[in-house]
């Protein structure tokens, strides 16, 4: 006992100073381990708010991706449609074709009308597969468009709330760019339909060559015979020729797009116009856009030999010959139902999303 107390006269002193050395380092961890807390806690709550954010954006960028789709169908596409209509019949227009036949009858000789029926065959399957092709491919380039441009003037609202599902952009579109945007949807039917006209017509010489008048044509044939020369056309000449039809190609434009496909980026003076083509152009020549374009033509193919109501067992060229001159001009005339039977082909919904989305495409 006297020892203990010796002991505890003797290190009195240390015996405090360790004592308040362990009380304040228990408190010190107290309140670390409080203000750990508290920062975890807001860490959490900040997380939970970007959330938030993430989900509000997302909603907001799905109905304003439903709306864009809205303009488009509503007034883009009827626009666009009316006037490529009115353009193909004015260039091919077969009505002299057809009297010059009526007038031949006890006329002229079987030469002669044997080289009218031949134009007959060969301009009435240009007319058809010329309006089944334009109005596909036009309907899905302005689908292209209108959601470029849509993922553009939604990006300046979004990044507001500090997304992280954004990317930078540059300045907000002018009006008058976008007014300029959208009506360059109708360059294929202003200026690239000669070419064209002349490029599906050559490819349908080549399918027809040889094809009879007296030939039966049953609605396999006719399918056959339709994306045979779908199939000629497209593979004739440069892989992307056919892009050209749809938008300018200029030393500009070339040099802006091969400065966009080496870093996906733009030279500082570029126009937002320029860039909202460029981009379109990057698309449409992309190999995921021409895969949809070869599916949403085969859906439109199988609805147009349905709706032709061809016969099973064939009925002679001759005679199919008239319902192929009228399709042409009731596809585009009724497009809404093509157009609709495109939209509903999975593939196209998808790369539509991921365009929207602002997904890399190559």
């Amino acid at each position: 006992m006297l020892s203990l107390r010796g002991f505890w006269r003797r290190h009195r002193r240390k015996l405090y100073v360790t004592a308040g050395v362990l009380g304040s380092g228990y408190l010190l961890y107290k309140l670390y381990n409080a203000h750990r807390q508290r920062l975890a806690d807001l860490d959490t709550e900040l997380e939970h708010e970007r959330d938030r954010n993430e989900e509000l954006i997302k909603a907001q960028m799905q109905a304003h991706f439903e709306n864009i789709q809205r303009i488009a169908d509503t007034t883009t596409l009827p626009h666009a449609m009316h006037y490529l209509n009115s353009r193909i019949a004015e260039e091919l227009d077969l009505s002299h074709l057809t009297d010059r036949l009526m007038q031949a009858k006890g006329q002229s000789t079987s030469a002669e009308k044997l080289e009218l029926w031949d134009r007959l065959k060969i301009l009435s399957f240009t007319r058809m597969v010329l309006s089944l092709w334009a109005m596909t491919i036009l309907s899905l380039y302005i689908r292209v468009q209108v959601n470029i441009l849509g993922r553009h003037l939604y990006i300046d609202t979004a990044r507001g709330l500090g997304s992280s599902l954004l990317i930078e952009d540059a300045d907000l579109i002018h009006r008058d760019d976008q007014q300029k945007f959208l009506a360059s949807s109708d360059y294929l039917s202003s200026y690239g339909m000669p070419a064209l006209i002349s490029n599906i017509q050559a490819a349908a010489t080549e399918v027809l060559n040889g094809k009879q008048l007296r030939d039966s044509f049953n609605a396999t044939v006719l399918h056959a015979t339709i994306m045979q020369i779908l199939d000629k056309f497209m593979s004739t000449g440069d892989p992307h020729h056919w892009v050209n039809y749809l938008m300018p190609e200029d030393a500009r434009a070339l040099e802006l797009a091969t400065a966009f496909s080496n870093d996906n980026t733009l030279l500082p003076d570029v126009t937002k116009f320029e860039q909202l083509m460029v981009e379109t152009r990057a698309v449409i020549s992309s190999a995921e856009f021409r895969s949809v374009a070869d599916i949403a033509l085969r859906a439109v193919v199988d609805t147009v030999i349905e709706d032709m109501g061809a016969q099973p067992r064939g009925v002679q060229l001759a005679k199919v010959l008239a319902r192929v001159a009228r399709m042409g001009p009731t596809v585009l005339e009724e497009p809404s139902k093509f157009i609709q039977i495109i939209l509903n082909v999975p593939e196209v919904e998808r790369f539509f999303t991921l365009i929207y989305s602002s997904m890399q495409i190559s």
